[in-house]
């Protein structure tokens, strides 16, 4: 029997999600998988170091049990082990805040159902082989990170700073508990354009270089800049393409006047700004390997990496640097059954 390892973050998601934890080894024994072994961690850090111990003591499938954050720390536990990545089998156990990927993977998120579909699919074999992006800087002290998922700028790379410290982990339980697993990152979004609404007219407009593939593709002011990794569900849903593309996707919200900023998030939010991106200011260039941001300044400033902040120092770069597979309910499944689900 197949030995699985579940790394599981011990406050992530709502007041209900926490609860999941102490039924996952029950829950895979009902569907014959015994070998299981639960790693319950307190931190991202902590979660990357047992992903990569538990790769190193012979496990093949891990699989994250919290956020965004927490996904992004095992899959990093994953790099960090040396195993080759085509050998693996990672899972995402959706029990956390803005879980978008755990979505797209059509990971349910009832812990009955979750676990069924993970013994089936791991019996079955079935998975999709995700890009795998980079981000890292030019200067600055932060060591380079990797992602499946999102990234971002201006608006964006501020986000995190509302979402992701230690005492916000609790309220972001309450918040999602309430108002469903985008309730902290929506409440991240609105204190993030309240700040930028406040502040704009005593800053001064950052002028951003934005290069792809080595090639400057534009140069303007932007409210937010996103980085997607393709499709992430409709509560991001500025690409039409799977995981897998071979390529990733840069989208600009030009800065047309502090006036239009709250109607910019607006339609960003639900979509409707791609059916006119002129008239609001949306731009989107298609990445083969790289991009690279560049602001008119050379002192640091904020990204947002999945999630999390990196402060980058006089350009941020994002590289497409390998695959890994991902459990998914059904391997056939089209990008047009995903969208529509």
């Amino acid at each position: 029997m197949k030995r699985i390892d579940v790394i599981a973050t011990t406050i992530s998601g709502s007041v209900s999600d926490w609860k999941k934890v102490e039924r996952i080894v029950p829950l895979f024994a009902e569907h014959g998988y015994t070998d299981v072994r639960l790693h319950e961690v307190d931190s991202h850090a902590a979660a990357r170091e047992a992903a990569c111990t538990a790769l190193g003591q012979g496990g093949r499938i891990p699989i994250s049990a919290g956020g965004s954050g927490t996904f992004r720390a095992v899959l990093e536990g994953c790099i960090d082990s040396g195993v080759a990545l085509a050998d693996l089998r990672l899972g995402f156990l959706r029990k956390g805040s803005a879980d978008l990927i755990g979505k797209v993977l059509n990971m349910p998120d009832e812990i009955e159902d979750a676990i069924r579909v993970f013994a089936e699919s791991i019996t079955a074999d079935r998975y999709l082989a995700a890009d795998i992006l980079q981000a890292r800087s030019s200067a600055g002290s932060e060591t380079p990170r990797h992602f499946i998922g999102y990234g971002g700028a201006e608006l964006f790379g501020r986000i995190p700073h509302y979402t992701e410290n230690r005492f916000t982990k609790y309220y972001k339980g309450i918040l999602s508990q309430f108002f469903g697993d985008l309730g902290p990152f929506t409440t991240g979004m609105m204190l993030a354009l309240i700040e930028k609404m406040i502040k704009a007219p005593f800053r001064r407009k950052i002028q951003w270089r934005i290069l792809a593939d080595g090639q400057l593709v534009a140069e303007d002011v932007y409210q937010a800049i996103v980085v997607v990794n393709g499709y992430l569900g409709p509560d991001m849903p500025f690409s039409d393409q799977p995981l897998d593309s071979g390529a990733f996707y840069c989208f600009g919200l030009r800065n047309i006047g502090g006036g239009k900023l709250l109607a910019q998030a607006k339609h960003a939010r639900d979509g409707s700004i791609m059916k006119e991106p002129e008239r609001w200011g949306f731009t989107s260039f298609i990445v083969k390997d790289k991009l690279e941001l560049i602001p008119d300044h050379d002192k640091p400033f904020p990204v947002n990496v999945d999630g999390s902040t990196f402060i980058a120092g006089q350009s941020m770069l994002f590289e497409r640097t390998g695959k890994i597979p991902l459990i998914i309910k059904q391997g056939t499944e089209t990008l047009q059954e995903l969208r529509d689900r």
